[in-house]
C-alpha cells in the first residue's frame, strides 16, 4: 500500500473513554443483576470478599453427580421447592408455620410439631424472628412414593438435610414438620436464606429441580430397598389409565417431534414398556388428546400436557370434596368462565389447595343448592374465613375505574387534573370529585407496581390502550379469577337472636323468594325467627300474612348494637363514647378493632372519648397510628398520615 493511502488511515487520538459509556453502563447493569441474585454474596467477586463461597449457585456440581445410580428399581420421591421473598416481614413465615402446625396433621391426629437438626421441638416463632432480616427463604415438600413405609420420617429428613449440607458446602438453618393427614405422608421443610457465614444462600436451579430429588430417591432406596418387579408393573399399569399427567406421557412427549409420534421411535424401550405406551395412546385417543394417523403414527394434541395436569388437579379436588362429606347432592368447582352470576352461601369447610404456595380453598354451601369449591388467592389467611360465615363469590370482572382511566387518556397519557375538571363539571349527587380521582390514583399505583402503567410525574401517567384487559388479567392472577367477599363471619344460628344489622335483616328487606334448596330452607326458618324478634323489639309489625319492618331498619339495629358495644368499651377503657353523625370528621388513635354483627369497626381514641367507625382493609397494619375519618352516608373517607387522603 502506498504512503499516500497509508496517510488516510492515520491514528486519530480521541478523548479518554467517558465514565458512563454504553459499554460500562451495560457491565454495571449486569453486575447489579448479579448482586441482586446473590452472586456477589456467593463468591462472584471473591477477590473482594474474604468469605468463602462457590463461583456459581451452590450445588451445581452435586446436581450433575447425583442420580447416577437412578434406575427402574429406584424409589420415587417428589420434591416441591418454592423461593419466598421475606421483605422484612415475618407475617408470611408465621402464617406458614401456623398452617404446618395445625391440628390433625400428626400420625395420631395430633397437631404438627416442628423439629430441627438436633431438637425434636423447635420454636417456630423464634425461627421466624431470627430470619427476619433474610432476603428470602426456601419452602420445600418432600414426599416419598412409599412414605408410609418410612417409620421414622424425622430421621429420614435429618439424613436428607445432612446430605444437602454436604452438597451445598454449608451448614443450613432449617425447620421441618411431618404431615400424616393424607394418603402419602410428607414433610414440610423451611430453610433460611443464609449460609453458615451469614451470606445470602444461592442454590443452583438444577440442584433444586433435580439434584435434591435424586438424593432423596437414593436415600429412600437405601432405606426401603429397591422396588420389586411387581411394584414397578403395578405403577406402570396404573399410569396407563390415569386421568392425569404421568411418566408415560412424559416418555411419549420426549419421543414426539412437533406432536407427531412414530411408534418405531420407541425401539429403545423394552417390549413391555412399548406395550404400555401403545395402551396409553389408546386411552389418550378416548380422551381426544391423541389421534391415530396411520398404522405406526400418532398425533398428540398440542395442549395435552396442560389438559392432563388440569384433569389431575380436578381429580384431587373431587377427592377433597368426597372426604369432606358434603351434604349437598351436587358439588361444583368454581370456574369464572362458567359462573356468570355471583353465588352467596355459607362456608361449609376449608383447607389448603396448594401446600407449597399456601393457597387455600373454601367449600361454600350456596343458595343455589350446590356446594362450590372455590380456591383462594395465594397466602390468603384461612382464619379470615370462619366456618359458618356467609360469603359472596363472583367472577373477577373489568373494573369501572380501569375503563374510566382508559376513556380519559389522551395519546396514552392520563392526567388527574383534566379528569378532575370533567368530574366537577358533571356534579353528580353524593360524589366527592377529589375522592373520586383519588380512587383512580390508588388503582394506578397498584398497576404501577405490576409494571402495567408508568408514572411520569405527579398527576401524569402513561397507560396502555388495552388497560381494562391488562387490569382484568392482573386481578385474575392475584385473586385466582374469583372475587371473594366475607359478608359476615357470624353463623346463621347466631343471627336469629342478635341485636344488630345482620345478613338476615338484609334478606328481609330484599324480600326475594328463597330457592328450594337445603340451605335456602334453613335461611327461611331463620328468617321467621328473626321476624318474631323484630316484632318483639318494636322494629316490625305483622299485617295479615306479611311482616312490615320499620323504616331505616338496618341503621336502627346498627345504632343499638353500637351503643351496647360502646357501653362495654366505656367500662374497660374509662373513655366516653361519642356517636358519629353524618358528615362529621373524627380523629384519634386507632386502638383496636371491634367485630359486631353489623360489621367491623375501628375504635378511634382522642384521649378523652372514642368513636366507632366502619373498618376498611386500608387500615390493615395501621394499629396505633393517628387517623381521621369523615362519614358521609354509607361512605367513609379515611385520612392516613398528614398529607395523603384515602377514600373508601
Amino acid at each position: 500500500m502506498s504512503d499516500q493511502n497509508d496517510d488516510r488511515f492515520g491514528p486519530r487520538v480521541g478523548s479518554p473513554r467517558a465514565k458512563h459509556s454504553k459499554q460500562s453502563a451495560f457491565v454495571a447493569r449486569v453486575l447489579n443483576v448479579a448482586f441482586q441474585s446473590g452472586s456477589k454474596a456467593s463468591g462472584l467477586l471473591s477477590a473482594r470478599s474474604s468469605r468463602p463461597g462457590p463461583r456459581f449457585g451452590r450445588g451445581r456440581v452435586a446436581a450433575r453427580m447425583s442420580g447416577q445410580s437412578f434406575g427402574a428399581t429406584s424409589r420415587r420421591v417428589t420434591i416441591k421447592v418454592r423461593y419466598v421473598k421475606i421483605r422484612g416481614s415475618a407475617r408470611s413465615t408465621a402464617a406458614h408455620f401456623r398452617y404446618l402446625e395445625r391440628d390433625g396433621v400428626g400420625a395420631d391426629r395430633e397437631p404438627g410439631r416442628a423439629y430441627g437438626r438436633d431438637a425434636d421441638e423447635v420454636n417456630c416463632k423464634a425461627f421466624g424472628e431470627a430470619g427476619l432480616g433474610d432476603r428470602h427463604q426456601f419452602r420445600m415438600i418432600v414426599s416419598a412414593e412409599d412414605g408410609a413405609e418410612v417409620e421414622d420420617l424425622k430421621s429420614f429428613t435429618r439424613t436428607l438435610m445432612c446430605q444437602m449440607e454436604k452438597d451445598l458446602g454449608t451448614r443450613l438453618d432449617w425447620v421441618a414438620v411431618d404431615h400424616w393427614d393424607t394418603g402419602h405422608p410428607h414433610t414440610h421443610i423451611v430453610v433460611r436464606g443464609k449460609d453458615q457465614y451469614g451470606v445470602d444462600l444461592v442454590i443452583d436451579r438444577e440442584y433444586l429441580t433435580r439434584g435434591m430429588r435424586m438424593r432423596a430417591s437414593e436415600l429412600a432406596t437405601e432405606w426401603l430397598g429397591p422396588r420389586t418387579q411387581l411394584e414397578i408393573d403395578t405403577d406402570w399399569n396404573r399410569q396407563v389409565h390415569a386421568e392425569r399427567w404421568t411418566g408415560i406421557d412424559a416418555l411419549l412427549e420426549r419421543h414426539a417431534h412437533g406432536g407427531a409420534l412414530e411408534l418405531s421411535s420407541l425401539v429403545d424401550l423394552d417390549a413391555s414398556s412399548r406395550a404400555r405406551c401403545e395402551g396409553r395412546l389408546q386411552v389418550l385417543d378416548r380422551m381426544n388428546l391423541a389421534e391415530s394417523v396411520g398404522s405406526d403414527r400418532w398425533q398428540l394434541a398440542p395442549d395435552f400436557r396442560s389438559i392432563l395436569r388440569t384433569m389431575g388437579e380436578r381429580g384431587d379436588i373431587i377427592r377433597t370434596l368426597q372426604h369432606a362429606h358434603i351434604r349437598s347432592a351436587e358439588y361444583r368447582i368454581f370456574d369464572p368462565a362458567d359462573q356468570p352470576k355471583a353465588i352467596v352461601g355459607r362456608i361449609a369447610g376449608k383447607g389448603v389447595h396448594d401446600e407449597i404456595s399456601d393457597r387455600g380453598y373454601l367449600l361454600i354451601e350456596a343458595m343455589d343448592g350446590h356446594t362450590h369449591y372455590v380456591p383462594l388467592r395465594p397466602n390468603a389467611p384461612l382464619a379470615d374465613y370462619p366456618t359458618g360465615g356467609i360469603v359472596r363469590v363472583q367472577p373477577v370482572a373489568v373494573r369501572i375505574v380501569d375503563q374510566n382511566i382508559a376513556a380519559e387518556s389522551r395519546d396514552g397519557v392520563y392526567r388527574t387534573d383534566a379528569h378532575l375538571i370533567r368530574v366537577q363539571s358533571a356534579a353528580q349527587p353524593g360524589v366527592d370529585p377529589t375522592e373520586f380521582i383519588q380512587s383512580h390514583v390508588r388503582r394506578l399505583e397498584a398497576l404501577r407496581l405490576a409494571r402495567i402503567v408508568e408514572r411520569l410525574e405527579d398527576g401524569l401517567w402513561r397507560v396502555p390502550t388495552d388497560l381494562p384487559v391488562q387490569g382484568l388479567n392482573y386481578d385474575r392472577q392475584r385473586n385466582g379469577g374469583a372475587d371473594i367477599r366475607l359478608v359476615t363471619p357470624m353463623p346463621i344460628e347466631r343471627q336469629r337472636r342478635t341485636i344488630g344489622a345482620t345478613w338476615l335483616d338484609q334478606q328481609l328487606i330484599a324480600t326475594e323468594a328463597l330457592p328450594a334448596s337445603e340451605f335456602g330452607r334453613e335461611v327461611g326458618s331463620a328468617l321467621r325467627d328473626r321476624e318474631q324478634l323484630l316484632i318483639d323489639q318494636g322494629l316490625a309489625r305483622r299485617q295479615r300474612s306479611k311482616v312490615i319492618v320499620a323504616s331505616n331498619l338496618l341503621g336502627r339495629l346498627r345504632e343499638r348494637e353500637l351503643e351496647s358495644a360502646a357501653t362495654g368499651l366505656e367500662r374497660s377503657t374509662g373513655l366516653i363514647y361519642r356517636p358519629t353523625s353524618d358528615g362529621e370528621r373524627v380523629s384519634g388513635t386507632y386502638r383496636q378493632t371491634v367485630q359486631l354483627a353489623s360489621g367491623k369497626f375501628a375504635m378511634l381514641d382522642d384521649g378523652v372519648g372514642f368513636a366507632l367507625v366502619p373498618w376498611r382493609s386500608v387500615l390493615e397494619n395501621r394499629l396505633g397510628q393517628s387517623l381521621s375519618a369523615t362519614i358521609t352516608g354509607a361512605r367513609v373517607s379515611w385520612e392516613l398520615g398528614r398529607t395523603r387522603g384515602l377514600s373508601i
